[in-house]
């Protein structure tokens, strides 16, 4: 049984690019932003970092690092926000994007699993399924959104996947940032798997593991009331756009 989990076919095309870039977003993660970098760059690949306005000493534990690129928002404009901007800037030097969180819950080693998959599903996005995320150290509300997101995501006319919130995927560049996604903060990253999916595009998981500290250990931004709101109202959106304007999706070649 093929360890991937694709909710589409696709093929490998030999002779295509294969350039990668990592694209971390952070805000207010000094406690972990350095471990986070330091660990990425052992990838040898190029490695994006965007200050997305932090009010702790993020930045400047993010300018010790001299080998990065470094983008900065003067204020906070949202998670989906910073990877944009991310995107923007390694699209120009590369064809996949490596995002990973900053908090360091993903181990970036496990980037070189996701990297194998992207070399076999050509232009798919790659998901990394977090291993672990249903046990009692997880925190209801965590293992409640996850589910929550899973279900609205499919219910949008996106991909059946198990873990849609994880932050830690391959983007395939420029493609991704012309998917038309309207949400800037974490409700991005459930967005763009329904649009891409729209566009016939493979969503493919991977296991991966989940470093899952306690609360009081955590750097979490994550606030279950507001981003509940929020996912509805994008859910909303979706669905209303699948059942009453019928998305434009574009023909099956995109899959390759």
């Amino acid at each position: 049984m093929n360890r991937f989990q694709s909710s589409a076919e696709a093929r490998h095309q030999p002779g295509k690019k294969d350039r990668f870039a990592v694209v971390i977003p952070a805000y207010n993660h000094a406690p972990a932003v350095e471990k986070v970098i330091a660990e990425a760059m052992e990838l040898d690949l190029p490695v994006f970092v965007v200050d997305d306005g932090s009010t702790d000493d993020t930045r400047e534990r993010i300018y010790r690092f001299s080998e990065i690129r470094i983008l900065t928002h003067e204020k906070n404009m949202g998670k989906g926000a910073a990877l944009m901007s991310g995107f923007m800037e390694a699209s120009q030097i590369a064809d996949w994007a490596i995002t990973m969180d900053a908090d360091g819950q993903h181990n970036p080693s496990d980037a070189k699993i996701l990297i194998r998959a992207a070399r076999q599903y050509r232009k798919a996005l790659i998901v990394g399924r977090r291993t672990g995320m249903d046990g009692s150290h997880v925190h209801w509300t965590s293992r409640f959104g996850r589910k929550f997101s899973n279900f609205w995501v499919r219910a949008s006319g996106g991909p059946k996947i198990s873990d849609t919130q994880s932050g830690f995927r391959i983007y395939p560049l420029p493609e991704a940032l012309a998917w038309k996604t309207k949400s800037r903060r974490f409700e991005f990253e459930v967005e763009i798997l329904v649009r891409a999916h729209w566009q016939h595009v493979a969503v493919v998981e991977v296991p991966v593991g989940v470093s899952y500290l306690p609360a009081g250990q955590r750097v979490s931004h994550f606030r279950p009331w507001r981003d509940f709101f929020r996912n509805a109202k994008t859910f909303t959106g979706l669905i209303l756009r699948r059942f009453f304007t019928r998305p434009v999706k574009t023909s099956p070649e995109s899959k390759a």
